[in-house]
This record gives structure tokens, C-alpha cells and sequence, in this order.
């Protein structure tokens, strides 16, 4: 796992465009887990557009933090729908 908040924007920055599946702690023992596009990166949070089959809203957003502290797990998916741990 990336060490500093930097080393994940970077990180995800060279994953822009690419298919995603996250895992989000939803509280209370609640886990949720989403399929989507990552779409955009800013300076303090990054964008993913749902796949709309699977969600009622089309696109959530999560800091860099989240994934720091593990509140956020992603996977990248490569054209043989193999996961990619999000690690560096």
C-alpha cells in the first residue's frame, strides 16, 4: 500500500479511464461495494462514475485519505477482468 496521500494521487492518476471495483466501509459493520469507472482526479478527491445497472446514483467520490486509511479498498480490472490491488 502507498505510504503518503502523494504516492496515492499519483497513483490513481495513471488509472484514470480504467474499470474499477471498491470496496466502502458503509458504518456499522456495513460494506459496500461498487463497480465503476474511475473518472476524474483532483487535488483532494477522486471521482467514480457507477456502472448505472448496479447503483441508483451515477457518481460517488472518495478522498485520498480514505484509501490511506483503508476505508476505501480499490481494485483495478484489467481486460481479463483480473483484479489489480491498488499497491505500489
Amino acid at each position: 500500500m502507498a505510504k503518503t496521500l502523494i504516492e496515492i494521487k499519483q497513483g490513481l492518476e495513471g488509472h484514470v479511464g480504467k474499470r474499477l471495483r471498491l470496496k466502502a466501509n458503509g458504518g456499522r459493520r456495513k460494506t459496500i461495494e461498487r463497480s465503476g469507472v474511475l473518472a476524474e482526479t483532483y487535488p483532494s478527491v477522486f471521482i467514480v462514475e457507477l456502472d448505472q445497472d448496479e447503483n441508483a446514483f451515477e457518481r460517488v467520490s472518495y478522498s485520498y485519505a480514505d484509501v490511506l486509511t483503508e476505508t476505501v479498498e480499490l481494485s483495478f480490472l484489467d481486460g481479463k477482468s483480473a483484479a489489480i490491488a491498488m499497491e505500489q
